[in-house]
């Protein structure tokens, strides 16, 4: 069961025993074996591999047969027959009603609790092979009396030989229809001269045979066991890789892990899917830890000693490199090699190298070594190391670091680092520099070229913003306050910190440091225009758009002189997306030129960027036929060379293109996924909440479409985003002036309409002027709103942006309705709502047309406005626009107009029906939120949202938060939401 506890990620209660898994032909093979007697079944493999489980499985099966089973136990020295004579005493027949011959009386010394019911002792024998041979047949001849079918013997590795002779007497006799045997061991636990492979070698002719080698489960296998174990629930891509690398797919491995990252809170449901919180590190459970030492234990010292040098190397490594790790001559290595090998403790290649077969095995035993002997065994290795050609940087810097070498650990990491961003590993390479600047003390030089090196590293990354862009960050601003750092050093640290802070959405902390690198870099002319493009990008500081202008200008200046054409398209690509921001007409014309593939993996990302950056910019100026072009080039190299971090913003930038152009279905899904993808990145996932609260609001749910786009404003001005505060402050507004607040609209509207009047970015108002416009005049200040449309003219003169365009279309009708001229206003709320439809824009055409058939019913044309309303009405109930269709259905009743029935009917009292309140706490569990997060995002206390969120889960008869979710989309309650909107 899961935890049925109101909270986010949801974590398990109880985990249960795993079901049978990858075995399906293995359980055909036996029952089929069985079923045709006498058989003689085999079932070797590992420890921990299943066999018991199989046994067991085929066991419980109702099928028609008598069984004795016994395990020989791990003893160190084995009791004679004991694993027989255990069978025999589970048996529940009274002993006395069998049909046994005086042969039976051979068992007296066996089972002296059956002395009243065996017949009387036999006469001993003075010949040892006689007496044990007269003893077999009496074995024999009980089980026959008994009727059993099979012998089951498990772990026969550990059995004694009178045992193993006994076994190899039943075989002799199984043509005469005597029990099937089923006997399970571990190859590697099987002595050169052991009995047991007289058995399994000699098997006699008109038996059933069968040999079953259980292999370790494949990882979709493993993904199958570990669900069983929580639920049912799917495990991630992510979490079944780790799992089955880290066990080996050993299904006892598997299991006990699973156990142990329960009982530490590891494990938690997301999504349906079960995730690890934290993937870096797999203890070793106390049973495979104990298994492992024990198995490690029996092998002689020299063979122990090899297999710490092996745990210490990690990977394959040949038996030079093991010998001179452990200290031993290659000819003492190879035969213990060969011994542990022998042992299934480790496991060799085509190339002569050797590791430990699984990887708990490995960590158990290199925990055993005691911290002073793991440096030195460190030491060894990587010295040992350095006489491979080419010698694995990766490793050496690695066992360097563990030894305490700082030197040779600094060497082989930058090493390591320049040769995994040259393979297209940029997290490796992060992963070794930020190890390197956090675990010792470089001097000041050294520590600014590493910092330099792990920044770009950083920078090549295509992961989503993870613990390593924070980790890079954090160790980046750490390096710059290191004593003795040049202004050139510490320029070329904050190059690329002010370009991962834009990544990050934290843009006036990132143009900050942008600045200041600028000063100091005209050594590198190709960072310093790279630094100087982005101080290009308008969206923070409070520079006007002059300045922004300006530094693209020098950059482009310093492009000239750059010969690579991969730099030269970097920097005319987003120098182009920059001018796009800036308002400039002239990007379009590098637009035009840019190209749509490249020929390196790093151009072709290089590209990506620059469509979804054009993308973004054409959805500003309202050109969305060019934003789908741009944005799908971008989707289709970023898939292509799987840079999901891209790929998240080029999805927002999609969903986005779908809001402004009327593709609403499924568009709350989609945001509420954004929204969880990119919870990690502040920019993105506001821009997830801000589509959110578009939907909110079109639906009439207007006090979560207020606290969301309240979020939405108050969080882009704390990171600086200048541009992204614009709608959510005309969204409030409009949200205000619904309710008769102007004063309010125009408070909310002031400081935005301050950061586009400083910068004279006019394109970015689309939304803003509208809204202020409608402020003022509902303030009674006609002059100021004139002003305001006036400026919004003037700043889009000379520029071919449709949206921008299309909402001072909708200022100037505002303006005439205000004055009293309806006709001049019907006819440029026309002008206005044709101008969206060219975009197009639904949405804005509609509500353009609804204020049209208000300005033509006041100017007393009543039949022509009440059908231009009604029309609108039908239009945005089908969009979704639930709410503003509500408010036209009302003022079509205050024109006396009937208003179509377009839905199923509505409820007074909501009942057992959720509340709009309740809906919205839902629809946000539904995409994963935690309570915190809830409350943060609704603007509501904790304890409200658990009100609501308890009230939700009464109704909907659910008892845990992932019952809830699924029950809220199979019930189809957002489908519903149209009757409990708030109407006015």
């Amino acid at each position: 069961m899961l935890d049925a506890s109101p909270e986010g990620d949801r974590t398990p209660s109880t985990v249960s025993t795993p079901r049978l898994v990858g075995r399906d032909r293995e359980l055909v093979a036996l029952r089929s074996a069985v079923a045709r007697p006498p058989a003689i079944v085999l079932v070797e493999g590992e420890a921990g591999i299943g066999k018991s489980r199989l046994l067991r499985e085929w066991l419980a099966a109702p099928e028609q047969r008598s069984a004795l089973v016994s395990v020989c136990p791990p003893l160190r020295e084995s009791l004679t027959l004991g694993p027989i004579v255990d069978a025999f005493r589970g048996i529940d027949r009274p002993v006395s009603r069998l049909p046994l011959t005086a042969l039976a009386g051979a068992l007296r010394p066996l089972f002296p609790e059956w002395s009243s019911d065996l017949p009387p002792a036999l006469e001993p024998l003075d010949d040892a092979k006689a007496a044990r041979h007269r003893l077999f047949r009496a074995l024999d001849e009980l089980l026959r009396a008994l009727g059993v079918d099979v012998l089951v013997l498990e772990d026969a590795h550990w059995a004694d030989e009178v045992t193993l002779e006994f076994l190899l007497f039943l075989t002799s006799r199984q043509q005469s229809d005597g029990p099937s045997l089923v006997i399970s061991y571990r190859p590697e636990e099987v002595d050169v001269g052991s009995l047991l492979l007289r058995l399994t070698s000699r098997l006699p002719a008109g038996v059933t045979q069968l040999r079953i080698a259980l292999a370790p489960l494949r990882p979709d296998d493993t993904a199958a066991l570990v669900s069983s174990m929580l639920d049912g629930n799917p495990i991630s891509q992510e979490f079944t890789t780790f799992m089955h690398e880290r066990t080996g797919g050993v299904p006892l491995a598997l299991e006990e892990s699973v156990r142990l990252m329960h009982d530490r809170a590891d494990l938690v449901v997301r999504d349906g899917q079960w995730f690890r919180l934290k993937l870096r590190e797999l203890q070793v459970p106390p049973t495979v830890r104990d298994s492992t030492r024990e198995r490690v234990g029996r092998l002689s010292p020299t063979a122990q000693q090899v297999l710490r040098a092996a745990a210490i190397l990690a990977e394959r490594s040949s038996v030079a490199t093991i010998a001179s790790t452990a200290g031993l001559s290659p000819a003492a290595c190879r035969g213990a090699v060969v011994e542990a090998a022998g042992a299934g403790v480790l496991d060799g290649d085509e190339h002569d190298r050797w590791r430990f077969r699984h990887v708990l095995a490995a960590t158990a035993v290199y925990e055993a070594i005691p911290l002073a002997d793991r440096r030195q065994l460190h030491l060894r290795a990587g010295r040992a190391l350095e006489d491979v050609h080419p010698p694995p940087v990766a490793r050496l810097a690695h066992h360097f670091r563990e030894a305490g070498e700082t030197q040779s650990w600094a060497r082989y990491a930058e090493q390591g680092a320049e040769l995994a961003m040259a393979s297209g590993d940029h997290t490796k390479a992060v992963d070794l520099l930020v190890d390197l600047l956090s675990g010792t003390e470089l001097p000041a030089a050294d520590r600014a070229r590493v910092a330099r090196i792990a920044g770009v590293a950083a920078l090549g990354r295509r992961e989503p913003v993870d613990d390593v862009y924070h980790r890079v960050i954090r160790t980046l601003r750490s390096v710059l306050e290191t004593p003795g750092l040049s202004a050139r050093q510490q320029a070329e640290i904050r190059n690329p910190l002010g370009r991962l802070l834009i990544i990050g959405g934290e843009a006036q902390t990132a143009l900050r440091e942008l600045a200041q690198a600028v000063a100091s870099l005209d050594h590198d002319p190709v960072e310093a225009a790279r630094a100087m493009t982005y101080l290009g990008w308008a969206y923070a500081g409070p520079w006007p758009a002059a300045t922004h202008r300006r530094w693209l200008d020098r950059a482009a200046e310093l492009a000239v002189e750059i010969d690579s054409p991969a730099e030269r398209l970097n920097l005319a690509g987003n120098r182009a997306a920059a001018l796009l921001m800036l308002g400039e007409e002239e990007a379009w014309d590098v637009v035009a030129d840019l190209p749509v593939d490249g020929a390196s993996a790093a151009e072709r990302l290089d590209v990506a960027r620059i469509h979804a950056n054009v993308g973004t910019g054409a959805l500003i100026w309202g050109r969305y036929a060019e934003a789908e072009k741009h944005l799908a080039v971008a989707m289709d190299l970023a898939e292509a060379e799987q840079a999901s971090r891209l790929q998240h913003n080029v999805r927002l930038e999609q969903a986005n293109l779908a809001w402004l152009t009327g593709r609403w279905e499924g568009l709350a899904e989609r945001s509420a996924a954004l929204a969880d993808a990119d919870r990690d990145r502040p920019a993105c996932y506001l821009g997830s909440i801000r589509l959110a609260a578009r939907l909110a609001a079109a639906a009439g749910r207007r006090r979560a479409a207020e606290e969301q786009f309240r979020l939405v404003l108050e969080e882009f001005a704390r990171l600086g985003a200048a541009d992204d505060t614009m709608e959510a402050a005309a969204a409030l507004a409009r949200l205000w002036l619904a309710e008769g607040h102007s004063g309010r609209a125009l408070q909310v509207t002031n400081a935005p309409m301050e950061t586009v009047g400083n910068k004279g970015i006019w394109v970015w108002a689309t939304d803003l002027v509208p809204a202020r416009v409608e402020a003022h005049l509902a303030a009674g200040d006609v002059r100021a709103a004139t002003q305001v449309c006036d400026q919004f003219a003037r700043g889009l003169r000379g520029r071919t942006a449709p949206a921008p365009r299309a909402a001072l279309a909708v200022c100037r009708a505002l303006l005439a309705a205000a004055a009293g001229d309806h006709a001049r206003a019907a006819a440029a709320f026309d002008r206005a709502a044709r101008a969206w439809s060219a975009l197009p824009r639904p949405y804005d055409a509609m509500l353009a047309r609804a204020r049209q058939a208000e300005a033509l019913i006041a100017h007393g044309h009543l039949a022509a406005g009440r059908e231009l309303l009604a029309a609108q009405y039908e239009l945005l109930f089908r969009i979704g626009a639930r709410g503003d269709a509500d408010r036209v259905a009302q003022r079509l009743r205050e024109h006396g107009a009937e208003v179509p029935r377009l839905w199923r009917g509505g409820r007074r009292g909501y009942g057992d029906q959720l509340s709009p309140r309740e809906l919205d706490v839902v629809q946000l569990v539904v995409a994963g939120k935690t309570n915190r997060e809830i409350s943060r995002i609704l603007a509501k206390s904790p304890a409200t949202v658990d009100q609501q969120l308890r009230a939700a889960m009464r109704k909907l008869k659910v008892t845990s938060r992932t019952a809830l979710a699924v029950k809220a989309v199979e019930a189809g309650v957002f489908a519903e939401d149209d009757s409990f909107h708030d109407l006015s």
